[in-house]
């Protein structure tokens, strides 16, 4: 069996990643395998697995209730996100205008939906989230066990307003770079 080498976490020491908080994430396909589609002309046109990847993104906010979606960007072998994570104890509906919730109001009876993660942070959201969009592409390739991301995430907690403005515009204009 192959031993990984011991790699160092980049994560902040001691940095309580479920804190209310913007996080810029970026997830980057295995060995930067071109999978999710081209950029023309400045933009970026998805394929079939980078409409799962789009789409799996925002199931991420119906999924949890801590969790809020902010500029996002499908790139042919990266993803682009900022996720909020917020108070999970705020009242429903709270700043919270998405279509997509994980609880549902029918009669006036709050129902939740199916899955609910007992994880809170942002390494669990990522795993989720990855681990999906795996899923469904080898599904569709026929490619059981395939890897299709890299190991781990790069994550940069975002500390103000100015420096959320440049973090968004970057995602934004990503693809026309």
């Amino acid at each position: 069996m192959k031993r990984l080498p011991n790699r160092q976490s980049i994560r902040l020491q001691g940095y309580d990643y479920s804190s209310p908080g913007y996080y810029f994430i970026t997830i980057c396909t295995n060995r930067k395998e071109c999978l999710f589609g081209d950029v023309t002309n400045g933009k970026m046109h998805l394929n079939e697995y980078g409409a799962v990847s789009h789409n799996e993104w925002f199931k991420t906010e119906f999924i949890r209730d801590n969790v809020r979606l902010d500029e996002f960007v499908v790139m042919p072998n990266h993803i682009h996100g900022i996720i909020e994570i917020i108070d999970k104890n705020q009242p429903v509906g709270a700043n919270r205008d998405s279509p997509l919730r994980s609880r549902i109001l029918i009669n006036d009876t709050i129902y939740r939906a199916k899955f609910e993660s007992p994880s809170n942070n942002l390494g669990a959201i990522i795993r989720g989230y990855k681990s999906s969009v795996t899923k469904q592409i080898n599904q569709i390739r026929k490619t059981p066990g395939t890897k299709i991301w890299q190991r781990g995430y790069y994550d940069h907690i975002i500390r103000n307003e100015e420096s959320l403005f440049h973090i968004r515009d970057y995602i934004k204009n990503n693809p026309m770079k």
